[in-house]
């Protein structure tokens, strides 16, 4: 048997230029992760939240988590231009928010309905939905009734626009 070679030395050099080269690299592709991060990011936050810290939330993309007040979807006649209310509820701290929104809504969008607007906050303190940015959820919709439940005698149908109050 023979015994193994010898590995080559590195000079300090070559050493220097690879150490470099790697920190190189890695500076770059962190400056690339970083930057589109920026550009996408959304922070995803609940009513109370966002109105708790309205000067801080200004010209941020926000998420905003809660439910449509009941009664307060409005309508612009004969456009798909709404306004309507969105709140925190029980446990979180009541807070109440005032949005926009031209475009089609979702068939669970309705009074009530627990939903999460995608947009802007302006600085009239309103939130400015971005196209196709109301997600609105309906569980009862979906789940089975408990016979004897107050929801087991029928649930409720999913809004239909023209039953919005017209502005």
């Amino acid at each position: 048997m023979t015994a193994p070679a010898p590995a080559a030395a590195i000079s300090k050099a070559s050493a220097w230029k690879i150490v470099a080269s790697v920190v190189v690299v890695a500076g770059a592709v962190a400056f690339l992760l970083s930057r589109s991060l920026k550009e996408g990011a959304e922070s995803y936050k609940h009513v109370d939240e966002v109105m708790a810290n309205v000067t801080s939330m200004h010209g941020k993309r926000l998420q905003v988590h809660g439910h449509v007040v009941d009664g307060s979807i409005e309508q612009k006649k004969g456009t798909l231009e709404y306004r309507f209310k969105i709140e925190s509820r029980e446990p979180r701290p009541h807070a109440v928010i005032s949005a926009n929104y031209t475009g089609l809504v979702p068939d669970t969008f309705k009074s009530g309905a627990e939903v999460v607007a995608r947009g802007m906050l302006g600085d009239n303190e309103r939130l400015d939905v971005i196209p196709d940015g109301i997600m609105a959820k309906c569980p009862s919709k979906y789940e089975a009734a408990k016979p004897g439940s107050p929801g087991a005698a029928q649930a409720k149908p999913a809004m239909d626009p023209s039953t919005a109050r017209q502005l």
